[in-house]
């Protein structure tokens, strides 16, 4: 799928943040739940997100050009990055908001339709959730993952807000309010942090998975019989998009043809194993003889 085509779910992202902002409110506004203003708060939050997550998305669409000469896949991660980073301050928020409620707890109001409103935006958030990091995992794509991890948070914010609420109503604690919204801040904090270091892997041009990596070892493994082997295999994922470099090592008594034919062979096979992505790859010839085929190593490293 093309990355305009996943701008539809970010679309979807935005209003399922904008209905939940007002659903949430209206709730805080009937009960004067602290936990339901910073569910509330977060759905704001949710909202910055899917934006920027809009705007990174089309950035990332950009054809290469001379100054970007691989592409502007790697828009995702900053999206992702930013979103991770939103999430950590959402929770610092309901913290902010619930820490005074502990010391002066205040009674709540109208608790069974204000249960009623915030779990129907919970509702939303849950199946719009599911739909976005379906659709990451499906695509590649960290942005729409990423975004739906956010708003799966926000599931799990209401979750315990909702629940809550449920135990003051039943034990008359209006304590339990703020203590379980700082429970499921905390959670949140741990879900933004490791999106943020997720991101951070692809701005360092981590490599693929290692399962991968040994599809592609294996493949070239069956050149042997012809006295080819490799080294210098180096891959790394940019968004949606796989790179793959590496020096095939060939009989020096090879024409150019030969050599040509086995590279653009080795390269369409290794583009067949991961149809499912962009993927570009880069080999390099030498004879299998030369010891001076195998001096690069070191400087690839």
């Amino acid at each position: 799928m093309t990355t305009s085509s996943l701008r539809k779910f970010v679309i979807l992202s935005i209003v399922a943040a904008i209905a939940t902002i007002l659903i949430k409110y209206t709730a805080y506004r009937l009960t004067n739940s602290v936990g339901l203003l910073s569910d509330a708060m977060e759905s704001c939050v949710n909202l910055i997100a899917a934006l920027v997550a809009l705007i990174m998305l089309s950035l990332a669409e950009k054809p290469a050009d001379e100054e970007h000469a691989f592409g502007h896949n790697k828009a995702e991660y900053f999206s992702s990055a930013i979103e991770g980073g939103l999430i950590i301050l959402a929770a610092f928020s309901i913290i902010w908001s619930a820490a005074p409620r502990l010391i002066h707890p205040k009674p709540l109001e109208n608790i069974s339709i204000g249960l009623l409103i915030a779990l129907g935006a919970s509702i939303i958030n849950l199946i719009v959730s599911l739909i976005l990091i379906r659709q990451g995992k499906k695509n590649h794509s960290i942005t729409l993952e990423a975004d739906g991890k956010h708003l799966m948070t926000d599931v799990l914010t209401s979750a315990g807000v909702l629940l809550g609420i449920a135990l003051v109503k039943l034990s008359g604690w209006t304590i339990l309010d703020p203590i379980v919204a700082i429970g499921v801040a905390l959670n949140i904090i741990w879900t933004g942090y490791q999106i943020i270091r997720r991101s951070a892997m692809g701005l360092l041009d981590t490599a693929i998975p290692e399962d991968q990596r040994e599809q592609i070892k294996q493949l070239l493994e069956q050149y042997r019989s012809e006295n080819v082997t490799y080294h210098s295999l180096m891959t790394r994922q940019s968004g949606q998009r796989i790179f793959i470099s590496l020096h095939l090592l060939a009989p020096g008594n090879w024409n150019i043809q030969q050599g040509h034919d086995l590279a653009e062979e080795v390269e369409e096979r290794i583009r067949t194993l991961f149809q499912d992505h962009q993927t570009t790859v880069f080999t390099h010839l030498e004879p299998v003889e030369d010891p001076s085929s195998m001096y690069d190593i070191n400087l690839d490293r």
